[in-house]
This record gives structure tokens, sequence and C-alpha cells, in this order.
């Protein structure tokens, strides 16, 4: 594919500009790009996630949100990978409290956080010493409950980014959020341990017929054979493995606990955004008709 310089023009020549930028970038270009009424700018970044008139979307949840809009957000990759298996449960026994904690790769930090981590663990083998730049403390063989600024209330901005994106994907700020993020030392794919209570009594078996059904999720459910939600079966896979489903000890008759596993590069940020350009583009062509 011919790579070419970027200007404003150039973009918006397409239909599409899907945007893997700094959140300065987005903020200087993005409406620069939709100013002509036609091209549709959909970001990953998190310039506009929390702007109420940009829609922040994942498609299988409220693709409706954006109808009408040419500015688009991509929602944070955890938020993204959790609304997955949260929507369907949502939708069928309506969401009260989650709480989260999470178990989030290198990746995530980019491709530097990858390579930091790889050579952290040869560095280690080798028997010299571990150094951090990319993370707060060295990965290898560790995991750190730290990822993003902490904020003033004692949170950090990546887990204020799953309370404030779940309600807005949601069209709800009454389910209340809390969220423990936390870096362990794999290279792909973000895992998730969350706990639910619901407005309705939730069974085990009804949740599981809730997220059978539904578009983007796997049930990987069977602790007998060993077969539960992991980073290495969710890597490169488009949907999200849900697992080890069980009635909240807590909550219970109105409570579950269980545990997601999602390739953050593709559900929560490439995958998505491709997603949403798909029901974009459905969306002019019923407008067409």
């Amino acid at each position: 594919m011919k790579v070419e310089l970027f200007s404003v023009a150039a973009v918006q020549e397409c239909d599409y500009a899907l945007l893997a930028v700094s959140g300065g970038f987005s903020t200087e270009f993005s409406q620069q790009i939709t100013a002509n009424g036609r091209t549709c700018v959909i970001d990953n970044s998190s310039a506009f996630r929390y702007h109420d008139s940009v829609p922040l979307v994942v498609p299988e949840i409220n693709a409706s949100a954006m109808k009408g809009k040419l500015l688009i957000a991509n929602p944070n990759c955890t938020t993204a990978i959790a609304a997955m298996a949260l929507w369907p449960l949502h939708q069928r026994f309506k969401l009260r409290k989650v709480i989260m904690s999470t178990y989030q790769a290198a990746s995530g930090a980019g491709a530097e956080g990858m390579a930091e981590l790889e050579e952290g663990i040869r560095s280690h083998i080798r028997g010299e010493q571990v150094k951090a730049s990319v993370f707060a403390h060295p990965l290898p063989f560790n995991v750190i409950p730290h990822i993003d600024a902490f904020q003033e209330n004692g949170y950090t901005k990546e887990e204020m980014k799953v309370v404030w994106e779940t309600q807005k994907i949601f069209g709800s700020k009454e389910i209340a959020c809390s969220c423990t993020a936390v870096r362990i030392p794999t290279l792909r794919a973000h895992s998730e341990a969350i706990t639910i209570e619901t407005e309705s009594e939730i069974t085990v078996q009804a949740a599981r017929e809730a997220l059978g059904g539904a578009p983007g999720v796997d049930v990987v459910d069977d602790p007998a054979a060993k077969r539960y939600p992991m980073p290495v079966t969710a890597t490169g896979k488009h949907n999200v493995e849900v697992g080890r489903l069980r009635s909240s000890l807590v909550f219970e008759p109105r409570g579950l606990d269980f545990f997601v596993s999602g390739d953050q590069l593709l559900r929560g940020a490439a995958l998505n955004a491709v997603l949403i350009a798909e029901a974009k583009q459905a969306e002019r062509d019923e407008a067409e008709l």
C-alpha cells in the first residue's frame, strides 16, 4: 500500500478515517476532517470520548448512538472487552453494581511495553538488573497495580475510564462501577475478574444462556475440563471469552462472579473501529434506499 504524507485535504478524499494517533493529534485534526460533511472519523484516542456530543460506540451495544454523526469515539480497550460480557447481562437482569479487577498485558503500553517485558525477562535470566522505563517498576515476574496517572480520588485514570465509559456506552449513570487496574507480565490480551449485582435475580444457567446468545462472546466455562478464559486462548480472537461463572457469595441471589479475556488490540481497538465503520456504512446504505 502506498503511504502518503498526512494532510486534512488528503484524508477528506476518503469516506472513513480510522485514527490511531495521540489525543493531541485528534483534537487538532478530527473536526477539521469532518468539516466537509462527508468523511467519518473513527478515533481510537481518548480525545473525544467524554464529549457529550460525540458518541462512544461498541456497535453490538449502541450503534444507534452514532446516527447522523461524523466523529465517533472508540472506547478504552479495557472497557470494550468488559462491555461485551456486561451488556447481555444488563439487558436481561439490569446491572446495579460492577466491581472489576483487571489483568492487563504489556502490549497495552504499546510496542515499547512489549519490548521492555521481553528484554526484562532476558536480563533476569542472565542475572542482570531488570530496568524499567515504560512501566513504573520492572514487570517480569511481577504485577503492578498502577496503569495511567493517579487521580484525586485515589483511582488511576485507567480505572476511571472503565467507570465513565461503561456508564456512557450503556446510557446509564445509575450503574455503580469500581475498578482496580493491574499490569501483568503477559504480551497480549487483557483479562478481567468481574463481580456484578443485578436488579433481577440471576442464576448461573440464566447468565450462561444470555451470554451464549450474545454476538462477540464465546462462553468458555468448563472447569472440570480445565476450560476457562485465558490470554493465551483469547489472543487473535475476535470474540471475548467469558467463563468461571458462579453465583456471587456477596450479592446472591442477585449477583454473579465471572472471568473475561479478550484481545485488546482487536476487540479493544482495531476490530471495534472497523465494526463501527461497517455499522456506519450500513446506516448510510439504508439512508440511500
